[in-house]
Parts: C-alpha cells; structure tokens; sequence
C-alpha cells in the first residue's frame, strides 16, 4: 500500500490514528502518533477509510408493524387548505471527506386540509412491505411516520397510503387509495434542488381534496329493453358473462398477430388491459384463483401487475414462486369473497 508524507493513517495493531512523517524505504515509513515517532512497516498500517468501509453495514431491512400508537404531540399549522403531502427531511452526515451526504429521511405525513383522516400507511422496497402504520391525522397538522435510511431508497420504493374521513360524510367516498413511487434519478435531483434552494424538505401531494362520493346511475331497465337492448335477470348474470380461464397468458404473440410492429408502451398497455378484463371475469364467476403468466424478461409487467394487485380487495394474497410449468414467469393470485 502507498503512502506519502502527511498522510493520516491507522495502526493495525492499536487501531490508532497517526500520521506519516516521511518515506524510510518501499516497505517502511516514519509515523508519529500521540506525539511519539517511530518505523512502521507498510503492511501493518491501514488508511482510516478503508477501516470505515470494512466495518459499515447496512440494516437490515425488517418489517415493523404499528398499530393505533399514540400520536406525538401536534402543533396547528397556518389556516390554508392546499391538501395532503408526503414531505421528506433529508438527515446530512459528514463523509471521511467531509463533504455532505443524506444519512436518512425523516417522512413526515401533512394534512393541510380541515378534514381529519384516517390513514393506513405501508412502505414497500424490493416488492414487500418492510413498515406499516395505522393512525390519524387531525385537521391543519403535521404527522411524523418514520424515519428511513438512504440505502432503501435505492430499491424503488413505494409508498402506500389509503385515506378515509375521522367522520365520515354521505356525499364522501368511504376511503382514497394514492402510491407514490420514487426512483433514484428522481430522489437526487430533488436533494440537488432542495440544497441549492437552502430549503430543509420536500414534498409530494397526495391530493388536494378528498373526492366526493360516485353515485352509481341509475338504469331504466324498460328503456333499455324497448330500445332493443337485452336485458338479463341478475340471478342468471354468470350465465350471460364470457367464459374464464384459470390461467391467462399475456406474451404479446399469444394476444395479437401484429405485434412485432408495436412500442413497448402499446404491447404493455395490450397486456395490463388483457390481464383487467380476465381479473374482473374471474371476480364475476366467483374463482377462488388465477394464474397470469407474464414470463420472466425485465420484470416490468410482473411489477405492474402486483402494484395493482396490492390496491385490490378481493386479492387475499398472490405469490410469484418456482413452477415447474411456469418458471418464475407467473403469479398465482389468491381470491377472498
């Protein structure tokens, strides 16, 4: 290992810092430490960052589960109503180069409405939750969720959020799901910019204002049928539905002809519809499960078909395993009625 006069070493014996005088031989250096200057062999002194390096591990990532804690103590905000966000507070620590670099995220919950919520809460990296929190949130307030290291930032997380009113309203939608999903690229460029602003977060809306309930409409059966539509008995609606399939395989060749003159975005929008309109049919015939073959490629169309699953509530579970017919290209989804 090189080494030049002034440079701050670490004695392997002592695991003490010192500082190199001045070159002996190739294998030998005067150092001082505490004042005392002594040889030392080249191989038996280390440079203080590689020590760091070899002894920094990353956390484990282990799901956590809250449930109703209490919350901390709340201080009103101003009287504006612009929505609900998710801020993050970057944490800064000091390199071996002294420079500034985010340790963590501080992820804070802001309701800047006059509504109280509700709120289930679940962070998902590398496809599973790894925390999860029920709480609410009070009018005009701000609710810290946790803290997130910044190595887990780098797996694309997701943050998951379902809404419902503290009170709920009969013109309100009985609960609001929203995700926001972050990649790398885009988590720099908003340090970037919140370290030239001199600004201490940033924020992401959610919504601006929880959504009123959809009145279904109503049908006027007879119209219908004098018009010439046919009208079916409800009781017999499984017998009028296209026939299901337990397994659907969505590779592009299997669903059209033409699709080696398609765009990447034309052949996964096919895909997502086809994999819709097979979910919905196995909902309506009452199947206990389903099996989507999406094959294995880069992973894009298996992760947008579980981002959609994970919103569902007729999914009690779906799971993408090892089968000897499939590989890893499927995933077999588990119904609840």
């Amino acid at each position: 290992m090189k080494f030049e006069p002034g440079d701050t070493i670490v004695v392997q014996l002592t695991n003490e810092e010192g500082k190199v005088l001045e070159i002996i031989n190739e294998k030998m250096v005067m150092i001082e430490v505490k004042g005392v200057r002594f040889p030392a062999y080249t191989d038996q002194l280390d440079f203080p960052y590689f020590k760091m390096f070899t002894e920094k591990r990353k956390a484990d990532k282990k799901k956590i589960f809250i449930d109703n804690i209490k919350p901390e103590k709340q201080f009103p905000k101003t009287q504006t109503v612009n929505g609900v966000f998710l801020t993050f507070i970057p944490v800064f620590d000091k390199d071996i180069f002294d420079d500034d670099v985010v340790e963590k995220f501080k992820i804070h919950l802001i309701n800047e409405t006059k509504l109280a919520y509700k709120f289930t809460y679940n962070l998902y990296t590398g496809g599973e939750s790894i925390f999860e929190l029920k709480n609410s949130i009070a009018p005009l307030h701000d609710f810290y969720l946790h803290d997130v290291p910044f190595e887990y930032l780098s797996d694309n997380p997701r943050f998951h959020l379902e809404f419902e009113l503290a009170v709920p309203e009969k013109n309100k939608a009985p609960f609001f799901e929203t995700a926001l999903k972050l990649k790398g690229k885009q988590l720099f460029k908003k340090i970037e910019e919140t370290q030239l602003k001199n600004e201490p977060s940033f924020s992401y809306l959610l919504f601006d204002a929880y959504p009123d309930k959809v009145e279904e409409e109503k049908i006027d059966l007879g119209r219908l049928g004098n018009a010439g539509y046919r009208v079916y008995d409800a009781r017999k609606i499984r017998e009028n539905l296209p026939p299901y399939r337990s397994v659907v395989d969505l590779h592009i060749d299997k669903l059209t002809d033409s699709w080696k003159h398609m765009g990447n975005f034309e052949i996964l929008s096919m895909q997502l519809k086809e994999f819709e309109k097979f979910y919905e049919l196995a909902i309506a015939h009452y199947q206990p499960s389903l099996t989507i073959i999406h094959g294995v490629g880069t992973g894009k169309l298996r992760d947008e078909i579980h981002d959609i699953l994970r919103t569902r509530k007729e999914v009690k579970s779906f799971v993408n395993q090892y089968e000897p017919a499939y590989g890893y290209g499927a995933t077999q989804i588990y119904f609840t009625y």
